[in-house]
């Protein structure tokens, strides 16, 4: 890896001291041109002499905020610089994302594997998305959970012969839309008598033992059986 310029962001003395030293030992690359603990302090060093890469944690002086700002403001700057989140944030995950959505490259929980330089040089070749063991088992984990679910739901679809009426259907009360304001939708070809038809046929499918039942109850039947999808329960186009 070819020598780099790096300035690193961080509030706590402490772990800047230790920040400091793996970067020291593990990445000789690296010259760090400098270092700040808050947000004026990182505007003046990056206006001074701009780095090749930001080492970045987002918990500074007490706020989470703060450094997803800095980062969405030195991409919108300096998009060629690259950032890395280095943070101890690791059970905030809603701010994971922000920051991502900001132009991270990567992010580094301050637990487990810390930070190495395998993950310096991903970052520093192009790599996009660079994570650490803690975060990575977090995403696999979730990308577990979503495969599954999508695939009991394709299931569901088809072992209750449910086609893209009925889902829209069922979708659309579980949003408290009225009948009359389904047979409104675009591509809806059915008037109010066709849909409490087919609503008798799907509380036939889904509840085969032949009790009644009103809409709200085949709404979170069709919940249970992973036919609608809680995580995405948008409207269509009216």
């Amino acid at each position: 890896m070819e020598k780099f310029k790096l300035i690193i962001v961080e509030d706590v003395p402490l772990e800047l001291k230790g920040t400091e030293g793996i970067i020291r030992h593990e990445i000789p690359e690296a010259d760090v041109i400098g270092t700040a603990d808050c947000e004026s302090a990182y505007w003046r060093l990056i206006k001074q002499q701009q780095p090749d890469l930001v080492l970045l944690d987002l918990g500074l002086g007490g706020s989470t905020t703060v450094g997803v700002e800095i980062c969405r403001q030195t991409k919108e700057l300096y998009p060629q610089v690259k950032i890395l989140i280095f943070t101890g944030e690791i059970i905030n995950e809603k701010l994971w994302v922000d920051v991502l959505d900001a132009g991270a490259d990567g992010i580094i929980l301050k637990t487990g594997e810390l930070l190495t330089r395998r993950d310096v040089m991903a970052v520093m070749e192009g790599k996009q998305l660079v994570f650490n063991e803690p975060i990575l088992e977090k995403i696999v984990e979730r990308f577990k959970h979503a495969v599954s679910s999508q695939l009991a739901r394709n299931e569901a679809l088809i072992n209750y012969e449910i086609d893209e009426y009925d889902e829209r259907f069922l979708r659309h009360l579980a949003l408290g839309y009225t009948k009359e304001q389904i047979t409104g939708l675009r591509g809806m070809p059915f008037g109010v008598k066709s849909l409490e038809k087919r609503q008798n046929e799907l509380v036939k499918k889904l509840f085969p033992g032949g009790e009644s039942v009103n809409a709200t109850r085949l709404v979170v039947r069709a919940l249970e059986l992973r036919i609608l999808d809680v995580d995405n329960l948008e409207p269509d186009m009216e």
